[in-house]
């Protein structure tokens, strides 16, 4: 009965950071792009393809 003097106000406080920490990121704009990242990778970069190096261009 004693542990739970001690585990109902910490899973309280761990509820209330979770909640900020979501809050926090959505204001940073976390979740702005959902798609972008996904289909950023569906594009090839046709230069490897053909047998060109990326950095230089050859």
């Amino acid at each position: 009965m004693e542990a739970l003097y001690l585990l109902i106000p910490l899973s309280t406080l761990l509820v209330f950071v979770a909640i900020w920490v979501f809050f926090r990121a959505s204001d940073g704009g976390q979740f702005d792009d959902l798609e972008g990242p996904a289909m950023r990778i569906l594009h090839d970069d046709d230069s490897v393809a053909a047998g060109k190096d990326p950095v230089s261009g050859d």
